[in-house]
């Protein structure tokens, strides 16, 4: 079974949070304490994957081989940390990998937990969670930057919660590599970045500017790098300005070149992408018309450990996605209670023996709530549409493959399910899917009817490859829809590795 994330937290136990990012991976391991995580260890390796990041998706070997060792280091450190206190994301890079579930069986294997990928806009999420926490509170809205190796968010919100959030194809390495070939910075190169870089930016900016914030944060290493230099060159002495980017601007052409790039205050490991940062918030600056920008000392790993706290206390932000999903695309609530309500009276006769835990029943319970999303698009295949958005809709708190184990669940629910959709998941979660997909079916298909009609005592044992249901005789000869039903399911069933047995009573 793979962890989920749900999971008491108590007083004094440790959490940890591993960042992959394409030019970072970082760590952090924090201690629970009065509600609140208490960094008590970091780890930093510049990796800079997205360098080995080939134009075919693949990745070159060194920059492989480094992304691993610096993994096994990680691993060695959390090793007696319980899975479920334990969060590993990857980003923009992993992200963009042609063949992701290749690296990421060799990630997991050397860090000893799984690593979920994440979309920018979740990314952005986590990101703004982790900086919200370390500002002063506040009912204004806030503009929170954050500038990695291979893209760039942006998020406006409030308190905890984005209101606005875009992920936009640029970062620091990404960006020096395209504009500042060769590390040669020149004015020239410098006014294409920004243009290019601005032109990019207009897609939201417009929508940005009418949210409006009352500050301005960037996060993460190329903002606090910038900020180091800023002030070590006396620029600003509160946060960075448009005019302490412009005088860092030509600081970095009259030197010309990245190879050689010696500035107050900025580290050696930061100098060959320095550039390309730099030119990122210029752009925005003027993009969104920042007039001053501080630098955040929390990120997406603070994020993740504040996210990991919100799903033990019950405030997990994909329930609220399945709940939205459902709005937006008009569910029959009523029938979607009924389906989840029969269905995890299933799972509760048959959850001990097929080794399913609370984190299972929650997955039941979200695919029960989604099941028909796809009946807004059309009757015919509605349970492929339905994969279709669950596995592209931009939704909170999921990563890719937790979008991609629900979405599977939904396809295989209805007709005969295709083994190839099951067996494109991460290995982790195959049997779950299995198992949640059999008994999801079974709760649609003793709701067929979609009303609110009482059914039997229905008495479910399972062994790893046998499911037997028990009926009462006389309505199962009352219902002829549902045990005609019953006797078809039992090829689909097969299909999921299952022999279903009919016994009346």
């Amino acid at each position: 079974m793979a962890p989920t994330g749900k999971s008491q937290i108590n007083e004094g136990e440790l959490l940890a949070a591993v960042d992959l990012g394409s030019n970072s991976f970082h760590m952090v391991v924090a201690r629970y304490e009065h509600g609140e995580p208490r960094v008590i260890d970091r780890l930093r390796d510049s990796v800079r994957m997205a360098v080995g990041l080939r134009p075919d998706g693949t990745l070159d070997a060194n920059h492989r081989a480094a992304a691993l060792a610096s993994l096994a280091r990680f691993g060695q450190r959390i090793a007696g940390i319980p899975a479920l206190h334990v969060r590993a994301v990857a980003t923009n890079t992993v992200r963009r990998l042609a063949s992701p579930h290749a690296f990421l069986s060799a990630a997991e294997a050397a860090l000893g937990h799984p690593v979920e990928i994440v979309s920018g806009r979740e990314e952005g999420r986590l990101i703004f969670l982790g900086a919200a926490h370390d500002l002063p509170a506040s009912r204004d809205h806030r503009l929170v930057i954050d500038i990695g190796g291979g893209s760039t968010e942006f998020i406006v919100g409030r308190g905890t919660s984005p209101v606005l959030t875009e992920s936009v194809q640029v970062g620091c390495i990404a960006s020096t590599l395209r504009f500042f070939p060769g590390g040669k910075i020149t004015r020239k190169r410098w006014l294409r970045a920004r243009r290019e870089i601005g032109v990019l930016l207009q897609q939201f900016s417009e929508d940005y500017r009418e949210a409006g914030w009352a500050d301005a944060y960037g996060s993460s290493g190329t903002a606090k790098a910038i900020g180091s230099v800023v002030r070590a060159m006396k620029l600003s002495d509160d946060g960075i300005t448009p005019e302490s980017l412009a005088a860092v601007r030509e600081a970095l052409i009259e030197q010309g070149s990245s190879a050689t790039l010696k500035l107050p205050g900025l580290a050696d490991d930061r100098a060959e992408v320095f550039a390309g940062g730099v030119a990122i918030f210029e752009a925005a600056f003027e993009a969104l018309g920042i007039d001053r920008l501080r630098v955040s000392e929390s990120s997406m790993r603070e994020g993740l450990l504040w996210d990991l706290i919100g799903r033990s206390a019950g405030t997990d932000p994909r329930m609220a996605s399945i709940d939205s999903l459902a709005s937006r695309y008009g569910v029959d609530r009523a029938q979607a209670r009924r389906v989840e309500t029969t269905a995890l009276a299933l799972f509760d006769q048959l959850a001990k023996v097929w080794k399913l835990d609370d984190d299972a029943r929650e997955w039941l319970s979200w695919a029960a709530r989604v099941h028909e999303l796809g009946l807004a698009i059309a009757h015919s295949q509605h349970q492929r549409h339905g994969a279709y958005i669950l596995r592209n809709a931009d939704m909170a708190g999921f990563s890719r493959q937790e979008q991609q184990l629900l979405a599977a669940i939904v396809e295989c629910h209805r007709r005969k399910p295709e083994k190839s959709v099951i067996s494109a998941l991460p290995v982790r979660y195959r049997m779950l899917a299995r198992h949640i997909t059999a008994i999801l079916r079974l709760g649609v298909l003793f709701r067929r009817a979609r009303r609110a009609e009482a059914l039997p005592r229905i008495r479910a044992v399972a062994t790893r490859q046998r499911l037997r249901l028990t009926l009462p005789a006389d309505w199962l000869d009352q219902h002829p829809l549902t045990e005609a039903d019953l006797e078809q399911e039992r090829e689909p069933l097969a299909e999921l590795g299952l022999e279903l047995e009919i016994v009346t009573e």
